[in-house]
């Protein structure tokens, strides 16, 4: 039988790796969508607006620089990606935009961006309606 896992308190005093992993980020309200502070083309101010469509957020200013670089990476991959369907000999820029799309993903996953992160970060994804109570719904308009 396997040991009991130790308590947050236990683990501070053993100065384990991650004492406050049971602790989750509280998404905060967004007052405003902030404008970029540098120009961005179509993707990514698509990226940028939908980082702040929702009406809490767990981005904080902090977050913002790795956010702007992101959205500039998607940018660029955008004008890459063009180019090397273009030129399909231009290997040398094929492996640039697979490495280009690589720290892409890194960053949305800094950023909370993707399920998997936002476990990591203790955030909480609230559903409008659960399954059950979507059934339930249905079954009552039926009649």
């Amino acid at each position: 039988m396997p040991n009991p896992g130790k308590s947050p308190e236990l683990k501070k005093l053993l100065g384990a790796k991650n004492p406050d992993s049971g602790m989750s980020l509280v998404p905060m309200p967004i007052k405003a969508v902030p404008e970029p502070f540098r120009r961005l083309d179509e993707s990514g101010l698509n990226l940028w607006n939908r980082a702040f469509s929702r009406p809490e957020t767990w981005l904080a200013h902090t977050d913002l620089e790795l956010l702007m670089l992101t959205c500039e990476k998607l940018d660029e991959r955008d004008s890459l990606r063009i180019y090397v369907m273009d030129n399909m000999d231009a290997w040398h820029e094929r492996a640039g935009l697979r490495l280009l799309e690589k720290q892409i993903e890194e960053n949305l996953n800094t950023l909370g961006f993707t399920p998997m992160a936002r476990q990591k970060l203790g955030i909480q994804e609230v559903k409008a309606q659960s399954k059950l109570e979507e059934l339930m719904q249905k079954k009552a308009q039926r009649g």
